[in-house]
């Protein structure tokens, strides 16, 4: 597939990373020409556009999680939502799209919300899966969302926000959550996604 921008066609090929410059306007041109198509997926920066074609992996690594973190939040009682597709954009600075949001501690700021205020209630914990170089943590310093997880190269990097950056660190809602990521990933590479899970639920039903 050749890569492929008009008026009337946006086409990349599976893996493809396109920057373009453009602004706020253009930004907005391109995703509702985008419309609801899950590919390719759009992120704004000032003076740069970026669109990027997940690759399959893409797709399940990021159920994979998100899944991982719901058996969680089961296992610990937790009320919470969570959001996928999403678009966070705050008008002429950012425009991302991260895999999953959920909210944790505050779930309360968007029950029955069919709009949000990415300012006033940003998403406790964000994530994206970067199989292409197309992520870059201070993406999500404008939202200031508490905690960030990206899976880089079967590698789960946890990011929290720290005054006016973001550390490389622990999650703050779930203990030796990476080791946990790692043997589902292990499970779902060798076997499938649904028996990382239910190795999952296993495990947690030891912990009891």
């Amino acid at each position: 597939m050749d890569t492929v921008i008009t008026p009337e066609r946006i086409e990349l090929p599976p893996g493809a990373v396109l920057k373009l410059l453009g602004d706020w306007q253009d930004y907005q041109v391109l995703s509702q020409q985008l419309g609801d198509r899950s590919s390719p997926r759009i992120k704004y920066r000032p003076g740069e556009i970026l669109l990027m074609a997940p690759l399959p992996e893409h797709g399940r690594d990021a159920s994979l999680l998100a899944l991982i973190v719901i058996a969680l939040l089961d296992h610990l009682n937790r009320i919470y939502e969570s959001f996928t597709p999403i678009t966070m954009s705050l008008p002429e600075v950012s425009g991302i799209e991260p895999d999953y949001c959920f909210y944790i501690e505050n779930w309360r700021a968007v029950v029955g919300k069919k709009r949000i205020d990415w300012q006033s209630a940003p998403p406790d914990l964000a994530i994206e899966i970067d199989v292409t170089s197309y992520t870059d943590i201070n993406d999500y310093l404008p939202y200031r969302v508490p905690e960030v997880w990206i899976l880089k190269s079967n590698r789960l990097l946890i990011y929290r926000l720290l005054l006016e950056s973001y550390v490389l660190t622990e999650s703050s809602y779930f203990p030796n959550v990476r080791e946990i990521v790692q043997q589902c990933l292990q499970i779902a590479n060798e076997q499938t996604t649904s028996e990382a899970i239910r190795w999952l639920r296993n495990f947690l039903r030891g912990q009891q």
